[in-house]
């Protein structure tokens, strides 16, 4: 009996030993620099959101933050970095959709698993709109862009942030609904292409608002609609894509993500972090200046929100028989 309560008292020792490091390790974080990798080009809101909240974390942790760009395959060059990174919290990665939930169900072959990332919260989400070169599209409305869409098949050409991506697979959304066919011309990120819409390359475009509604006011890019269920209070006069194709809705959301097996304890000061960056008035004010819809929660919130984004876009993708070599 003394022997069997030697051996608990031992097991009990060493678990609290090997608890040590992880709590202490979440306690002690960030005694160092931090890096987030955005796997798209600056300049676009992917890369201007987690700037905002960063610049905030940085003064909390007293640590700097180091916004790294690293682009190409849809994101999916960037998000393996993170992949294989040490899992310690010291590099992050923050993107939208496609790297965390779209492009496993796209490429036949990827040296990382996406889903084996630790999700730790969703900063924001903007609403996606139908945005076109005035000079080059003269239509007045979506349905008059479907009319000639349907009457000149493959003629109108729209850009996006790449295959696959979040704007390609809102389009290809947008001709199945519509019965319309138009070419698709990728970029590598968003950014680039919204220079060449301005420059009248490409046609339209299916974006969010976060920075093409600056080059709206500015009078280089028309509006058509908004992705929204209903319309939006701060443009009360643009119609929904729903106006005219009923069940229409897309948006971006950005999120902040681990890599795989990075400690639970460090996944949720992060989490508690980034969501106390987001009740801050100056931070919400200036995620406002990008139409973002500020979202935070939880880490389980975040994994099952991943979840069903997963299985929402993997039906476009199948339906529209998209794919990705």
């Amino acid at each position: 009996m003394a022997a069997m309560k030697s051996i608990l008292r031992l097991g009990a020792a060493l678990c609290a030993v090997l608890a040590l490091p992880l709590g202490a390790g979440a306690q002690d974080y960030p005694n160092r620099a931090v890096k987030i990798i955005v796997p798209f080009p600056a300049g676009g809101t992917a890369d201007a959101m987690p700037r905002i909240v960063a610049n905030w974390l940085s003064r909390k942790w007293g640590q700097p933050i180091v916004i790294e760009n690293r682009t190409g395959a849809a994101g999916n060059i960037g998000a393996e970095a993170v992949a294989k990174a040490d899992p310690d919290g010291y590099t992050l990665l923050s993107a939208p959709p496609p790297p965390l939930v779209v492009n496993h169900n796209l490429y036949a072959k990827m040296s990382f698993d996406p889903r084996d990332f630790v999700p730790i919260v969703i900063m924001g989400r903007v609403p996606n709109g139908l945005i076109v070169n005035p000079q080059k599209v003269t239509a007045k409305s979506v349905a008059e862009v479907i009319a000639y869409a349907k009457a000149n098949p493959g003629k109108l050409t729209y850009a996006s942030s790449g295959n696959g991506g979040t704007q390609h697979l809102t389009t290809e959304m947008f001709q199945m609904m519509a019965d319309v066919k138009m070419l698709h011309v990728p970029y590598r990120g968003s950014a680039p292409a919204l220079q060449d819409l301005v420059a009248g390359n490409v046609d339209l475009m299916f974006e969010n608002l976060g920075v093409s509604l600056a080059l709206v006011k500015g009078d280089k890019l028309k509006l058509m609609a908004v992705a929204t269920p209903k319309r939006m209070a701060a443009l009360p006069d643009v119609p929904t894509m729903a106006d005219t194709l009923p069940g229409f809705e897309s948006a971006a959301w950005f999120a902040v993500v681990a890599p795989p097996k990075t400690p639970q304890a460090i996944v949720e000061k992060i989490n508690a972090d980034i969501n106390e960056a987001l009740r801050d008035p100056e931070v919400r004010k200036r995620l406002d200046t990008l139409s973002a819809e500020v979202i935070g929660g939880t880490t389980k919130a975040t994994a099952d929100y991943f979840r069903e984004e997963i299985e929402r876009w993997n039906k476009v993708i199948k339906a529209a028989n998209i794919k990705v070599e």
